[in-house]
């Protein structure tokens, strides 16, 4: 079992913060909760884990903002039991996370699967809590090819990712590293990014690689009751900036800005800027 610890300065008066949180089947997901004032809660995307964000947080945490990030079931330090991968379980341990930490007047942000939670959740356990959204480079109109979807991608791509994963995750990682970044991110963030993703347990990998291509999130993204922002790099190969105009076009209350050159890493990539349009909207 992993031991969750939150760091608590004695010598503060402040109450600390709770130091687990306990999914509804009982697993233990690892938070971490920087600094003080509105807060800012981040959910990351598929296979990766909270350190992910840890160029938007750190900075953030010294401008006034409370950073919070968990780690996925089955990713990263958080507990793995093999099941809950669907979108609405995932929803629902994000609902956890905002009550458990009683989090209230929040900017939400979701990266790539990520965003599919954000936008579940909202629909699935209302706005009440949440202030904004932010979903950066979501592929939340359904990525795979349909009758009513025929710019989508095939099925049979995303059957053998799933496929190459249970081969050799490590050897398919490897191979599609390149374009998640740019040319000029250094071989050590590359190495970085690696290692956080093979931390996910291979079940949650396999699981969760659908998700945010198969499930259609248009009718959630229209009873969306809070003003959100979408982020996306017109140099996404994961998920092409269309479908971040397509988010767009779903939203009641939306607005899109573009990252020309930006790739779907765009939050170690374009870190200054990325944390600079969450400040703003955060604000706003």
């Amino acid at each position: 079992m992993n031991v969750i610890t939150t760091e608590f300065d004695a010598a503060d008066s402040r109450t600390p913060r709770h130091p687990a949180i306990v999914t509804r089947d009982g697993l233990r997901l690892f938070h971490k909760d920087w600094g003080d004032g509105a807060p800012i809660l981040f959910v990351h995307a598929w296979s990766m884990s909270s350190d992910f964000w840890e160029y938007q947080m750190a900075p953030l945490a010294s401008q006034g903002f409370r950073c919070i990030a968990f780690d996925r079931r089955g990713n990263g330090r958080s507990e793995d039991n093999g099941r809950g991968y669907s979108l609405d379980a995932l929803a629902d341990d994000l609902a956890g996370v905002i009550e458990q930490l009683d989090l209230s007047e929040i900017t939400l942000v979701g990266h790539s699967l990520g965003a599919s939670e954000v936008v579940r959740y909202l629909t699935r356990h209302g706005s009440g809590r949440v202030r904004r959204a932010v979903l950066v480079a979501g592929g939340t109109p359904p990525l795979v090819k349909s009758a009513d979807n025929p710019d989508g991608i095939d099925k049979a791509m995303f059957d053998a990712i799933r496929d190459a994963l249970l081969a050799d995750r490590g050897k398919w990682l490897r191979d599609n590293a390149a374009p998640f970044f740019t040319p000029d991110t250094s071989a050590a963030m590359q190495d970085w990014t690696m290692a956080m993703m093979m931390q996910a347990s291979l079940r949650a990998m396999v699981e969760t690689v659908y998700l945010s291509s198969t499930t259609d999130l248009r009718r959630d993204l229209a009873r969306i009751d809070v003003p959100v922002l979408v982020i996306h790099g017109t140099a996404d190969q994961s998920i092409p900036h269309v479908f971040g105009q397509r988010t767009l076009d779903h939203l009641a209350d939306g607005r899109m800005i573009t990252y020309d050159g930006a790739p779907h890493g765009l939050l170690v990539t374009h870190a200054p800027r990325l944390r600079d349009d969450i400040a703003a909207f955060a604000r706003s």
